[in-house]
């Protein structure tokens, strides 16, 4: 799990990427302006830092300038300054990636994704394990077999990895596109309603209210039993 700063003075923007950063099992830690996300630099361990430039009580610059004297931590920058003088600025005060607003939700948590990997911090990371148990569903992935209430499940390839994916980290919702990544070799060649078909078998088949569909996000297993 990766410590998280995301620092806008819109609280709207805040709540928003916290949703999409924290189903990646990410902790987000919040500031509204400058000084408070300092606070949170000095007393927290943050592995990555997401900060506007137009923040009252100390801007995004001097938040980037202080990261930049004490850490190498990877820092995006979301702005609604979007001329490329300020794109420019921000990137050679020490930022790694420049976003401008408006943007993608998505866009934004596979750029942290991408910017943890490559610090080798692994946030939304899964642990191998041979045998998973969430209730009364239990997988064995060494013979790749699955069980709900003792009884033994016909599944597909793609129903499995699904379901094994859910079963990893239950409870935390899955988004289509890292659904797409784990169960297809091709996510892009995967559409809308492929997911959907899965889903749908697998509710027949381990409870309809077992996997939860959270709007706009993904998917999300709720253990029973």
């Amino acid at each position: 799990m990766a410590n998280i700063l995301i620092a806008d003075d819109e609280r709207e923007i805040v709540r928003l990427l916290r949703i999409y950063i924290e189903a990646n099992s990410n902790k987000v830690f919040e500031a509204n302006d400058g000084e408070t996300a300092l606070q949170i630099l000095k007393t927290e361990s943050i592995d990555l830092a997401i900060v506007d430039i137009m923040m009252p009580r100390k801007n995004g610059y001097e938040i980037i300038k202080h990261i930049r004297k004490n850490s190498n931590m990877p820092i995006l920058i979301i702005s609604a300054k979007v001329d490329l003088s300020d794109r420019v600025f921000g990137i050679d005060l020490g930022a790694d990636d420049y976003i401008a607003k408006p943007f993608e939700p998505l866009e934004v948590a596979a750029k942290v994704r991408a910017a943890l990997r490559r610090v080798g911090v692994q946030g939304d990371s899964l642990k191998e394990k041979s045998r998973i148990e969430v209730g009364s569903l239990v997988l064995d992935c060494d013979e790749c077999v699955a069980v709900c209430d003792g009884v033994t499940m016909e599944l597909t390839k793609a129903e499995y990895k699904v379901l094994e994916l859910l079963m990893r980290q239950p409870r935390r919702v899955f988004t289509k596109e890292q659904i797409y990544e784990y169960a297809w070799e091709n996510g892009q060649a995967v559409d809308d309603n492929a997911i959907r078909v899965i889903i749908s078998r697998l509710r027949d088949k381990i409870g309809s209210d077992t996997i939860k569909t959270i709007r706009g996000l993904g998917y999300r297993l709720e253990p029973h039993g």
